[in-house]
């Protein structure tokens, strides 16, 4: 029997349409769906260090009274001293906008928003997360420090959802150097452009380090090596970097410790005095 060519019919059009538009809308609630999971992360991690990010908004507004008062006390003399007065309103300025910027970082990370990319410097970004934990760190005794490359590339990706992962990595790593009272508290942060096409983002810790039954089932969801933990956090944070086109992993470090590190594309090409760094070995 011969047969023309295949001539869809209203039905079948109908029925493709309605697949299409199903998968889309399915599609469309998986999004949404892990950007609300996302953002409670977030809003979980950044609870954590409500004592550090209090401390930090103390400090400014306690530099502000202060200078106020000093101002009135240099207006109040019997020859005022418009010079020291003018200095002292100039700190509460300085201070005001410190107390400011602390406040919308954290409304940044806090509120709930559709992914936004833009091109902007990776070491501000992570300086601005490390800024809001120090305290938290400092509470706990551990040291923070930085080796940030030179001449990195702008990154161009979601800026607050990358600040989500660091702040998830710089958490765990005091949080598993506060499990141990033994050795060094230490963490290190570090940038490298690791390819012409990456940056690399390092964080290491002086923890009791990672067992090896824990690295296979890491980054699954709902996988916890703590008591009260989610398990939620490096799953998201691996999504981030996955959707970023880049790649979260993690080492043990010998005699202990453990080192999270990922890859982010790079928006352009490095600078002239940008200097190639393989992966850090623990």
């Amino acid at each position: 029997m011969i047969t023309g060519p295949f001539t869809p019919t209203a039905h079948s059009s109908t029925s493709t349409s309605v697949d299409v538009t199903e998968r889309t809308r399915a599609e469309e609630a998986r999004r949404d769906a892990q950007n609300r999971l996302a953002h409670a992360n977030r809003v979980a991690a950044v609870g954590q260090l409500t004592a550090s990010i209090a401390h930090e908004i103390n400090q400014p507004i306690t530099g502000v009274v202060t200078s106020g008062q000093a101002a009135l006390h240099w207006l109040a003399n019997e020859t005022p001293d418009f010079e020291a007065a003018r200095r002292a309103i100039e700190r509460i300025i300085r201070d005001a906008d410190r107390a400011g910027e602390v406040i919308g970082r954290i409304r940044d990370l806090i509120k709930r928003a559709p992914p936004h990319r833009s091109c902007f410097d990776l070491n501000e970004a992570i300086r601005e997360v490390i800024f809001l934990s120090r305290g938290d760190a400092m509470k706990n005794g551990v040291s923070v420090e930085t080796q940030f490359g030179e001449g990195l590339p702008l990154i161009e990706g979601d800026r607050v959802q990358l600040q989500q992962v660091i702040l998830n990595l710089i958490a765990n790593a005091v949080e598993a150097i506060n499990a141990t009272s033994e050795g060094p508290r230490e963490l290190l942060v570090s940038t490298a452009q690791s390819t012409p096409n990456d940056v690399l983002v390092a964080v290491k810790d002086s923890g009791p380090g990672l067992a090896p039954t824990s690295f296979e089932h890491l980054f699954e969801p709902f996988y916890t090596t703590k008591p009260g933990g989610l398990g939620i956090g490096l799953s998201i944070c691996r999504s981030i970097i996955e959707a970023h086109g880049g790649r979260l992993w993690a080492t043990g470090c010998k005699p202990r410790g453990a080192l999270f590190q990922f890859t982010i594309l790079a928006q352009r090409a490095p600078a002239q005095n940008a200097v190639m760094a393989s992966p850090l070995r623990c």
